[in-house]
């Protein structure tokens, strides 16, 4: 092992010493993300309110949706009489109830048979809207400190403050025919209605908008835990159909490397070994690079044949055959280029060449002259194949 590579590895080591001591050693961060997730005890987590409910409805049984609300009512529903085997109350507390249509239709159909729907969530399914006859609206320049209570007297001491984390949405049109105002939040003097409770058919519908005052963090803070145990007792004795289907998704992720970024430790580690990797690939990428191999480019064999016969007809003195192979091949160029016809090489022939070629008129004629002059001449001198050659390569270049 070479002394760089010694030192590298050194380096490494003692970069993992240094982070591991650092994960070790140092507080855990909060995590303040709003997931809802009642398995998760970071303060927007609902684990506490789960914990609660056998003391909250000691007379009731808990069951959890795992399934769609939607697959789970239409198992206990019988086609024959019409309705479902199961009665109670389905309770949610999230951020979205995210469901499709049919799933609404079904909470729905649970509620108008003498059943209890209590859903906590800013934003109620949009078939809600039009079944309930309800809008909601949202005053985006007051968010953070409310005052929130209830309309019944009676419960006038379960009022509470909540200093953040609040978004002033409320109710901003109801059915006066169906639907009850229970409960209000006031940001600075005005009050909006935020809980109320829609009778649907022969059953009930409580809305609240306002999920966050069912976390770990508002339960456990002062005595706000009086508030969400007034809103529940609203709801009947019964069986509670908890639903947390839809928070699967943000408990574990997508990734496929949830579990490893889920704990500190492991998610240190998966960074420390990426970071690692990287410094390897860059300082070895130079280091073990391989010489590249200078390969000589290969020669031309045309152009130096034909410099060979070049100069073997030059050697010979046999200038008038040079002469008729270059305007040979001028014509040649002539034709291929231009497409003008070569057998009568007159003035109507240099005017149609300069025309076509861009080329200077006179030049053009001098030239056409030349080869005129070089053909009818019986023996041509080295002077003549010097003389045409320049003058080809003028009309080339110029």
């Amino acid at each position: 092992m070479s002394k760089t590579t010694k030192i590298y590895t050194g380096l490494l080591l003692f970069l993992f010493i240094g982070f591991t001591f650092i994960e070790f050693t140092k507080d855990e961060p909060i995590d303040w993300r709003k997931t809802f997730v009642e398995t998760d005890k970071i303060p927007y987590g609902t684990f506490v309110l789960y914990d609660q409910l056998p003391s909250l409805f000691p007379q009731s049984d808990i069951k959890n949706i795992t399934v769609t609300p939607y697959e789970y009512f239409n198992s206990y529903y019988n086609e024959k009489n019409g309705i479902h085997e199961t009665t109670g109350n389905y309770l949610y507390v999230d951020e979205h109830l995210d469901i499709d249509d049919v799933s609404a239709q079904e909470l729905l159909d649970f509620a108008s048979e003498g059943n209890t729907l209590f859903i906590a969530t800013p934003y109620p399914p949009k078939k809600f809207y039009d079944s309930l006859h309800l809008h909601v609206s949202t005053k985006y320049d007051r968010k953070g400190k409310a005052e929130l209570g209830f309309v019944n007297p009676r419960f006038s001491n379960d009022t509470i403050t909540i200093e953040t984390g609040l978004n002033n949405i409320y109710f901003s049109k109801l059915d006066a025919e169906t639907t009850t105002i229970l409960g209000y939040q006031k940001f600075d003097s005005i009050k909006r209605i935020n809980f109320v409770k829609v009778h649907y058919g022969s059953g009930n519908i409580y809305l609240h908008l306002q999920p966050i005052l069912f976390t770990n963090y508002h339960l456990l803070k002062k005595d706000n835990q009086k508030y969400a145990s007034t809103a529940l007792t609203y709801l009947p004795e019964g069986t509670i159909h908890f639903d947390y289907h839809h928070k699967l998704g943000k408990a574990l992720g997508d990734s496929p490397l949830r579990f490893i970024l889920s704990k500190p430790a492991l998610k240190s580690a998966w960074y420390l070994a990426l970071f690692s990797l990287l410094l390897f690939m860059v300082f070895n990428a130079k280091r073990k690079q391989r010489i590249v191999r200078v390969i000589k480019p290969l020669e031309n064999t045309t152009v130096a044949f034909t410099k060979t016969i070049g100069n073997l007809y030059y050697e010979t003195k046999d200038h008038n055959n040079l002469i008729a192979k270059k305007i040979t091949y001028f014509l040649e160029y002539i034709r291929r280029v231009h497409y003008l016809d070569t057998e009568h090489l007159d003035e109507k022939f240099s005017r149609q060449l300069a025309l076509k070629s861009g080329k200077d008129k006179a030049q053009t004629q001098k030239l056409v002259d030349l080869i005129v002059y070089l053909n009818a001449k019986r023996e041509c001198t080295e002077h003549d194949l010097l003389n045409l050659n320049k003058t080809i390569e003028d009309f080339y270049n110029t």
